[in-house]
């Protein structure tokens, strides 16, 4: 018998169903292409509408996928202090206006009995961020699956980004950045924790 990798992607697709998507993806930006007034088979354009099809496949491949998978697997060890994992890059599409928003997030938590592989919580943090998101629901996905899939006596995660959304359009203001955290348990009830996790991530 053989085990399985609880951390691989599922490879169960359906191409007749990712071709229909992706003609259907094709179809839409051709149509956007002569709304705004361009030429969709002109040379520079003409492979457009396919290369955005493939493109949204790829950054937007986490909406299908659970996260939580990568947090099944766990060690036994008696450690009980914080751990950090800091300064994820993550790249997200905010849903609001379908542009992209940039950064890194600090992902830490206190054992309480088992320890998971780090690599695990860099995969949660990539998995939420690929799809159609906002920041602040995403902050408190990978809080929540850490949370609930590890039991650990405490959680803590601050996410980082700059938003293209507010630097090349609307507001224009290139340089802000917007942090969001979210915290579980320990962190949550115990000022002490809280404040020790802000400050190794601030570092």
């Amino acid at each position: 018998m053989t085990s399985t990798d609880p951390s691989a992607p599922s490879s169960a697709t359906d191409p007749a169903a990712d071709a229909a998507r992706h003609a259907r993806v094709e179809a839409a930006v051709r149509e956007m292409l002569t709304a705004v007034g361009e030429d969709p088979d002109r040379d520079g354009l003409r492979e457009t509408p396919s290369r955005i099809a493939r493109m949204y496949t790829e950054i937007l491949r986490g909406r299908g996928l659970d996260p939580k998978r990568h947090l099944a697997v766990t060690f036994a060890e008696d450690h009980h202090e914080m751990v950090v994992l800091k300064d994820i890059p993550f790249d997200s599409m905010c849903e609001h206006h379908m542009m992209p928003f940039t950064g890194t997030a600090h992902v830490a938590y206190v054992p309480n009995g088992s320890i998971v592989g780090l690599s695990k919580l860099a995969r949660v943090v990539e998995e939420y961020a690929r799809r159609l998101q906002v920041q602040e629901r995403l902050t408190s996905q990978v809080a929540d699956a850490i949370f609930e899939c590890l039991e650990p006596q405490g959680v803590g995660v601050v996410m980082e980004a700059t938003h293209t959304c507010m630097t090349m359009r609307g507001v224009k203001k290139p340089g802000a950045s917007m942090v969001t955290s979210a915290v579980r348990g320990t962190f949550k009830s115990s000022a002490e924790t809280r404040a020790e996790f802000m400050g190794l991530v601030s570092r």
